[in-house]
C-alpha cells in the first residue's frame, strides 16, 4: 500500500540533510569530508526510503544504499543509471563516521550536484503523482 504521507515526511527530512550539505560544501576546515559525506549519504538514503514508501514498498532498517537501490529495481521503480554511483556514499553512513578518510579529498561539488539532482528526481515523482 502506498504511503504518501511517510514518503513526504522522509523527503522533508532528506531536504534538511541536503540543506546542511549545501552549507558545508565549501567549508573544508570546519566540515571535514567525513561529515560532508555523511550528510550526502543521509540525503540519498532518505530519498530512497521516500520513493520506496511512495510506491508502497517496505524497506529494512539499513544504511546500505545499494540494498535500497536494489529494492527499487526489484519493485520496478525506475532509478536512472546516472544515480547508481551514489551507492558509493554508503561507507559514510557507518565506516567513515568512526574512521578518518585516508584517500584523496572528497569531490564535494560533484557529490553535491549528484545528490541535488537525485533529490529533485525523487521530489518530482512524489509531487507530480500527488497532484
Amino acid at each position: 500500500m502506498k504511503d504518501k504521507k511517510h514518503a513526504e515526511h522522509m523527503l522533508s527530512i532528506a531536504e534538511k540533510d541536503l540543506s546542511a550539505l549545501r552549507g558545508m560544501a565549501k567549508d573544508e576546515i570546519i566540515f571535514h569530508d567525513e561529515i560532508f559525506g555523511f550528510h550526502a549519504q543521509q540525503t540519498v538514503e532518505k530519498c530512497l526510503k521516500a520513493i520506496l514508501s511512495y510506491f508502497g514498498v517496505s524497506y529494512p532498517k539499513t544504511h546500505d544504499l545499494m540494498q535500497l537501490l536494489s529494492l527499487c529495481l526489484e519493485n520496478e521503480i525506475i532509478i536512472p543509471e546516472e544515480f547508481s554511483s551514489l551507492a558509493d556514499l554508503t561507507d559514510f553512513a557507518v565506516e567513515y563516521r568512526y574512521d578518518l578518510l585516508e584517500d584523496e579529498p572528497v569531490k564535494r561539488s560533484e557529490i553535491l550536484v549528484s545528490v541535488e539532482a537525485f533529490f529533485n528526481y525523487v521530489h518530482k515523482i512524489i509531487q507530480e503523482n500527488n497532484s
